[in-house]
């Protein structure tokens, strides 16, 4: 099925994009790193534009884009610093919480309880976060837990994951009322226009152009590195919402969430992190409640 192939290419390439974006935060911050997944993805993007019929942009459309974009904004600042500060495989796995707080917020807001497999699947997911330390389990069996309390990436990445089960369904409303490269170019544009503007506050070295963002690109463009994160990002992105008009959304998430593995993998090949194998074991079991959640 393309719905599958696509989320598929969707935890590929945000994995991709992650492990990138912590080999670029060696020599660059945070923010930089947060412009540069969005600010570098829009040129591959725009190469859509030709190919994309825009349809009247209502009022829904407008509405959940402009409350989507602050919450993606804190989301995605506190996504590359989580990936900073902490291992691959103790953030991103933290992603798979987003569907079961879809289902806890589903049930708070709407009324709607979870059945037997949504229930289960978050049970597994809590599980498999208890499993990504439980080599410290011979210190005491709270231990795997106080050890993620101590991980402030694993802890970002917990708040990432609350805010992710809101703008997932705004987005997919958004794309809804418009078409999904359209409203990838159009997001993309205004979350760097936005982004921009903070490293330049942050920067307080004079105009933007000149002395603002603009000044750090060269040192790790020139390499290629910025740009192969702004097309992994621009892939991820396009894969996404493409996926999300031929199926649920859902769905396309708990694929998607398919990154978490491939995350840890990441972790263990590129930068040497260690006890990737219970990583696994716990990433596994997070990725099969979010299955449960998503699907059944």
């Amino acid at each position: 099925m393309l719905w599958c192939l696509l989320s598929l290419g969707s935890a590929l390439f945000l994995s991709t994009t992650d492990a990138l974006s912590k080999k670029a935060m060696q020599s660059e911050d945070e923010y930089i790193i947060s412009w540069v997944r969005i600010g570098y993805s829009l040129p591959f993007l725009l190469m859509f534009l030709p190919f994309v019929t825009f349809p009247h942009l209502d009022r829904i459309f407008w509405f959940t884009t402009v409350l989507s974009v602050p919450l993606e904004i804190i989301a995605l600042l506190l996504y590359v610093k989580a990936i900073k500060i902490s291992p691959l495989s103790l953030t991103i796995p933290f992603l798979a919480f987003t569907p079961a707080f879809l289902v806890v917020t589903a049930y708070l807001v709407l009324g709607e309880k979870p059945d037997w497999s949504g229930l289960i699947g978050i049970f597994l997911v809590t599980l498999g976060a208890y499993l990504l330390n439980i080599s410290e389990w011979r210190n005491g069996w709270l231990e795997p837990l106080k050890s993620l309390k101590r991980e402030k990436g694993s802890f970002f990445m917990v708040i990432v994951a609350f805010i992710y089960s809101i703008t997932t369904t705004l987005g997919k409303k958004a794309v809804l009322h418009s078409s999904p490269i359209g409203f990838a170019v159009i997001y993309t544009f205004i979350l760097s226009l936005v982004l921009y503007a903070m490293v330049w506050i942050r920067s307080g070295r004079g105009f933007p152009l000149r002395k603002g963002v603009l000044k750090y690109a060269p040192t790790l463009s020139r390499n290629g590195l910025f740009w192969l994160i702004g097309l992994f990002y621009a892939s991820m992105l396009a894969c996404q919402y493409y996926a999300y008009t031929l199926t649920q959304a859902s769905y396309v998430i708990a694929i998607k969430r398919l990154s978490l593995i491939i995350g840890i993998m990441y972790g263990g090949i590129f930068f040497k992190e260690i006890h990737i194998r219970e990583r696994l074991l716990g990433g596994a079991v997070m990725l099969m409640g979010v299955i449960l959640i998503a699907v059944f």
